[in-house]
């Protein structure tokens, strides 16, 4: 009697498919909002680079003015076209100057390490430095 049942009780469980939907759902949710964040905050550190290549272009175009402008009018100039940082993102300028074939120049470079987060996974801090030359007028 008990075998018919744990028969007919396995089988009716068995047939019943409500709430299969709900389990599925329940396990892949977190995956995929995982992977949607994480799309996000690559976009994020890809809207910071374009912005700090931006800064970096702008600065390298105030130090091509004549008359010869000093670094704190690039550093100016970069700070105030860069854009897409979050805090925490604070880029540092370099220059240095330099000549050649008789042509002055000064060559500028940023780097900063952008922030990523991924929830439960450890990223280690990446540290992007771009530089751009310009020639400075005689």
């Amino acid at each position: 009697m008990m075998r018919r049942i744990n028969r007919a009780l396995s089988r009716s469980l068995a047939a019943d498919r409500r709430g299969s939907t709900a389990a599925e759902f329940a396990l892949t949710l977190p995956i995929f909002a995982m992977l949607i964040f994480s799309f996000f905050n690559i976009a994020r550190v890809y809207n910071g680079r374009a912005g700090v290549l931006n800064g970096l272009g702008d600065a390298a175009r105030v130090a091509t003015l004549w008359p010869l402008r000093p670094q704190a009018d690039m550093t100016a100039a970069f700070n105030d076209r860069a854009f897409g940082l979050v805090d925490g993102e604070v880029p540092s300028l370099s220059y240095a100057t330099g000549t050649v074939n008789g042509q002055n120049f000064v060559d500028i470079t940023v780097t900063y390490t952008p922030v990523i987060n991924f929830f439960l996974i450890e990223v280690s801090p990446i540290t992007l430095t771009y530089s751009r030359r310009a020639f400075r007028p005689a």
